[in-house]
């Protein structure tokens, strides 16, 4: 599968249903967040199926930082670090900071080995301030018109959101507690 400019991909992972399109398309970000309904104060994260793929978007990773890596990814640890230039500001809601994730999934990780970059601009699948959609049929009747959905082989997602940490200052900061503890 090539992912074409434009285009918005719903899927499994390893915690929540995502929704997705390239870094790199500020329409398709658009279409997410109209969507969804999301508050566009509200920045989307980047996920791969590796951590060099996710590295030039970060920069002044703490040491700290590299023990959480080391320990939970992939799994369902999301970190924030300062942003790089090549992250664009209308993922980031104008933020200096980035989310990244490696998601611990055997579909989520082929989806990525077949994208340019390995990369994809992410949130949830669902609506704003509703609970992500809990499999493939609830995907398909909610938001089946809006994106393309990949349809799991195996579903093994957990239904629990990742844990997200700020990771800017001397000490991490847990800014929503999901499944991993730290």
């Amino acid at each position: 599968m090539i992912l074409k400019i434009g285009e918005i991909l719903g899927f499994e992972t390893d915690t929540v249903w995502g929704l997705g399109c390239l870094p790199n398309d500020s329409a398709a970000v658009d279409k997410i967040y109209e969507i969804k309904g999301r508050d566009r104060s509200k920045p989307l994260i980047l996920m791969s199926n590796s951590l060099s793929a996710l590295l030039p978007y970060v920069k002044n990773m703490p040491d700290y930082a590299k023990t959480l890596i080391d320990k939970h990814f992939p799994g369902a640890l999301t970190l924030i670090f300062e942003k790089t230039e090549l992250t664009p500001d209308f993922i980031t809601s104008g933020k200096n900071t980035v989310g990244i994730r490696v998601p611990n999934h055997n579909g989520f990780q082929k989806l990525c080995l077949e994208i340019e970059g390995n990369v994809l601009a992410t949130t949830s699948l669902n609506y704003s301030n509703e609970p992500p959609v809990a499999d493939f049929e609830e995907a398909k009747e909610k938001f089946g018109t809006n994106a393309t959905l990949i349809k799991p082989k195996n579903p093994i997602h957990t239904g629990v959101s990742s844990t997200v940490v700020l990771c800017t200052g001397k000490t991490p900061v847990i800014l929503r507690q999901g499944s991993v503890w730290i």
